[in-house]
């Protein structure tokens, strides 16, 4: 199933959130507070729209099961780019970015 009939069949949770990824429009990340992006590390919106479409589309989109993400897939691309880029362990993130 494409990307965008998967999007089709499945409403918005609510208002145009402050991140367009799918765990915002669809899932559960909308409930989370926004993080202000203040890291180097921090993708730019660039950067976000060439990547953003090549994000795979969540089983669950696809009827295939699961369920929603709590955590916005932008944040966490910045966590994992935190980490490769200040060679920190992932527990020790700090706690503007989501728990490990």
């Amino acid at each position: 199933m494409s990307q965008s009939v998967a999007l089709a069949s499945v409403e918005s949770n609510g208002p145009s959130p402050a991140c367009d990824c799918l765990a915002h429009r669809f899932g559960n990340a909308a409930d989370g507070p926004v993080r202000v992006r203040c890291y180097g590390s921090d993708l730019t919106e660039a950067e976000w729209q060439v990547l953003q479409p090549l994000l795979p589309v969540p089983a669950w989109l696809q009827g295939r099961g699961g369920r929603p993400e709590g955590y916005c897939h932008r944040v966490m691309l910045d966590a994992v780019r935190y980490v490769v880029d200040n060679g920190v362990k992932w527990v020790n993130l700090p706690c503007d970015f989501p728990p490990y």
